[in-house]
């Protein structure tokens, strides 16, 4: 008999307190929380010693669905739950899904770029694709899924809703600040659900303009909006099946693993702390950013405030300043106070920023350390390791490295995260290292077809108005 314990139904509940309470299958329709917050359980499922030893060894499929399992509810039945996934993961090319690669004695990558667009997104989003599918096919219902992106989330995201019949697929993305291949996957496919939107502004106002659209209540419910960013509570619970798969391939749970996570939303990182409230043996959970440090400086000095603006990078899934999980991390690090993140989130929104209350803080500091990159760092860093090991990386994995490097006083393994495929931002890599990293054929293939994408003005009456336009019959 298992000893995970679980709710018979889990119950989500919002980080600012007003929302009501969902189920798990209203919550991944729901998206962001009705009061503007995001959903999070109401109690973490906790699983003894000998349940994450059960799991050495396992594929990977089979460890994904132990994870979810406490998490679904009633929303899927084993079976169910199973064939969903087996199938989202028949699309990965590597056969281990995630494999490790060993860069030093105590210094391991987590290669998450085998899935259908080359990035981590692919992980979460193949399967949540399918079971919005499920779910939608279930309650005969249409829906219009908005999402924003620096980068890779939106082309896995329209991987995985391309030519559903029961969605539309909107995603707004920063004009002239992704990489040409990361436009391109977003702009080549043909499927007429598919629109891919390029806003004129950085990836702060594309959040914002999605977030704005979620709170107008009428034009939330007339075009049935749901979400797939990070903000999709579901995104973040499959994420966590590789944290535990790494840690156990590493000797966990005998002994403590530390990860390092590329962040700039802070869902990544914030799955790595779900499975360690889960009880995984997770030693650090380290926070690595680029030169948009504001997330590495709020955990530092406990003030949350953006600079003057997004600087432009080389790694630029991590160009942010609005950090949306951030308010997950903060309504747990303070005892679920929904009040008190309210106020936080109103002084982030009307002040430009907000101080970290001192005991907040303090269990902030209990779970996340953290650690930043410089341009010349990153560029440096991608050098460095092709010429120590031969391994390409991309510039957001590099950052990873780069940062773990610094914690040298860790004892046990460090995990560093592989966010994306190195042919993904070809010019910074082969500015590095003269080698031009090779994309799958499969994917050069399709990124030569025409681009079909518009431009729109950081304009929410514009935004608007084009998704009234587009959106077929609900």
């Amino acid at each position: 008999m298992s000893k995970l314990t679980s709710l018979p139904e889990f119950q989500y509940i919002s980080t600012r307190g007003s929302a009501p309470a969902l189920n798990f299958e209203e919550t991944i329709l729901t998206g962001l929380a009705s009061d503007g917050g995001l959903y999070l359980p109401q109690h973490w499922p906790r699983w003894e010693e000998e349940e994450f030893t059960k799991l050495c060894g396992r594929p990977y499929e089979e460890i994904v669905l132990k994870v979810l399992m406490p998490f679904v509810g009633s929303a899927f039945s084993e079976e169910e739950l199973n064939r969903l996934i087996t199938g989202a993961y028949s699309t990965f090319r590597h056969p281990a899904r995630c494999p490790l690669i060993q860069l030093a004695p105590n210094l391991h990558l987590l290669e998450l770029f085998h899935g259908p667009t080359l990035a981590f997104k692919d992980f979460a989003l193949q399967l949540v694709g399918r079971m919005f599918a499920t779910i939608l096919a279930r309650q005969s219902r249409r829906v219009t899924i908005i999402g924003a992106t620096s980068g890779d989330t939106g082309s896995a995201a329209i991987e995985a809703f391309r030519g559903l019949d029961s969605a539309d697929i909107f995603i707004f993305f920063p004009k002239g600040r992704v990489s040409d291949i990361q436009r391109r996957q977003m702009t080549t496919p043909t499927e007429p659900n598919v629109h891919a939107i390029a806003v004129e502004g950085d990836f702060d106002d594309c959040q914002s303009r999605v977030k704005d659209l979620f709170n107008d209540e009428d034009f939330r419910q007339r075009f049935q909006l749901g979400a797939v960013n990070s903000i999709n509570w579901a995104r973040i619970a499959v994420q966590v099946a590789y944290f535990v798969a790494a840690a156990l391939t590493l000797g966990a749970p005998q002994r403590k693993i530390s990860f390092v996570v590329p962040t700039g939303n802070f869902g990544d990182i914030f799955a790595g702390y779900v499975a360690k409230r889960m009880g995984l043996a997770i030693d650090r959970l380290v926070v690595a950013t680029n030169q948009n440090d504001i997330l590495h400086r709020s955990l530092l000095s406990g003030e949350c405030r953006a600079g003057e603006e997004v600087l432009t990078s080389i790694s630029p899934s991590m160009d942010i300043q609005v950090s949306s999980n951030f308010e997950r991390a903060l309504f747990e690090a303070s005892g679920q106070d929904s009040e008190q993140v309210l106020t936080l989130m109103n002084e982030l929104r009307f002040q430009g920023g907000f101080s970290v209350p001192a005991k907040t803080l303090e269990n902030l500091r209990q779970h996340y350390v953290s650690g930043s990159s410089t341009e010349g760092e990153t560029r440096h860093c991608i050098r460095q390791v092709w010429q120590q090991t031969g391994q390409l990386v991309c510039p957001h994995t590099a950052v990873g490295i780069k940062v773990a490097k610094t914690f040298a006083d860790v004892s046990g393994p460090i995990i560093a995260l592989a966010t994306a495929h190195p042919a993904k931002f070809p010019e910074a890599v082969k500015q590095t290292t003269g080698i031009d990293p090779p994309l799958p054929e499969d994917i050069e293939e399709r990124l030569s077809h025409s681009e079909r994408m518009t431009t729109v003005g950081n304009d929410l009456s514009q935004i608007k108005q084009l998704i009234g336009e587009r959106v077929t019959s609900l």
